[in-house]
């Protein structure tokens, strides 16, 4: 059986309500759930009947849909549902086969602009997604990628993407390294981005107005829409990072000219692969002399770092300070 967008839109909204340990669904609550949540997304949208509500419980519970481990307990003339296993969620359960052979004929069709104009990004997706959905054999191992599998914060990816599509804000619970407590913070969420395999969410923070305001999901401990209304920020996110190396950029900060002498060693890593999109390179003797125009912040301190002895920061003199500054201290530790 196929699903299709809006049923599994009302599946997501089932589950949640399944494993909420915070309150209990009757079937009238969960059809106001539903088309509470319908409405929300569609004003349009006229939502759906008792009938309906129950198919999709039924396909639910089947082996066709997600084989879910629901409880039905009599509270007086009604009955309650709710997982009897309350770390259940379908988020956490692999493609059943009817949807894997979906994915197969939808990569088919995606396979046919590989290679053409504004679809070059197709060459790295799709052998990644033949290998996950089954279009090559599983014991077929040809590829692999660089994945954390410890990472945190990933489960929080879907519904703060969803706040940004719906323009919602979240109360977002949050626990900065330099806190020993978690503090709740009102967000306006903007844009998702992915960094050194973490990933990180780019938002109005409310309490203090800053609209570039930065999280990284690893520190997150639970999210939740609110009925706030929702403050849009008219931000070009490609131009925002264009001159940065990574996620942090430093308030009232302007780019500048960083210059940097690699040995022979790393000469060919550098060409091969740019530190920054601005990066323009020449030889000199064997080295090889590269200028960017970034703003100086970690993430480059760090990507620097990584070079140890086959790199020189030559300017600004600030950055060669900074550098220097480390290398004594990280000798000093020997």
């Amino acid at each position: 059986m196929a699903i299709n967008k809006n049923a599994y839109f009302r599946y997501q909204i089932l589950d949640n309500c399944f494993r909420n340990t915070g309150r209990t669904y009757n079937i009238d609550d969960l059809l106001k759930e539903i088309n509470d949540r319908l409405f929300e997304r569609d004003p349009d949208n006229t939502g759906i009947q008792r009938r309906q509500l129950f198919e999709d419980i039924k396909y639910m519970e089947s082996e066709d849909g997600f084989s879910i481990p629901l409880d039905k307990i009599k509270d007086g003339r009604r009955k309650i549902y709710r997982y009897s296993d309350r770390d259940f969620s379908i988020r956490n359960e692999p493609i059943n086969e009817a949807e894997a052979l979906q994915m197969q004929s939808a990569l088919q069709i995606l396979s046919r602009f590989s290679g053409a104009p504004q679809f070059e990004w197709m060459d790295e997706m799709l052998p990644r997604l033949e290998s996950k959905f089954g279009a090559i054999p599983e014991s077929e191992h040809i590829i692999s990628y660089e994945s954390n599998i410890d990472y945190v914060g990933t489960e929080y990816i879907k519904v703060i993407f969803n706040a940004i599509h719906n323009q919602r804000v979240l109360n977002v619970s949050y626990h900065p390294f330099t806190q020993e407590k978690s503090v709740n913070i009102v967000f306006h969420p903007y844009h998702l981005k992915q960094y050194n395999n973490r990933w990180f969410v780019f938002g109005r923070n409310e309490e203090n107005g800053i609209k570039t305001w930065n999280l990284a999901l690893d520190r997150v401990s639970g999210v939740k829409e609110t009925n706030k209304t929702y403050v849009d920020a008219d931000i070009d996110w490609e131009d925002y990072f264009s001159d940065i190396v990574g996620v942090s950029r430093p308030f009232d900060a302007v780019a500048e000219e960083v210059k940097l002498l690699f040995s022979a060693e790393a000469k060919p890593y550098i060409l091969t692969k740019p530190i920054h999109q601005s990066q323009k390179a020449r030889e000199i003797n064997d080295q090889l002399e590269v200028r960017i125009k970034v703003i100086p912040n970690f993430e480059l301190q760090k990507l620097i770092l990584s070079f140890g002895w086959q790199v020189t920061v030559i300017t600004p003199e600030s950055l060669r300070d900074k550098i220097a500054s480390i290398l004594k201290q990280a000798v000093g530790n020997y």
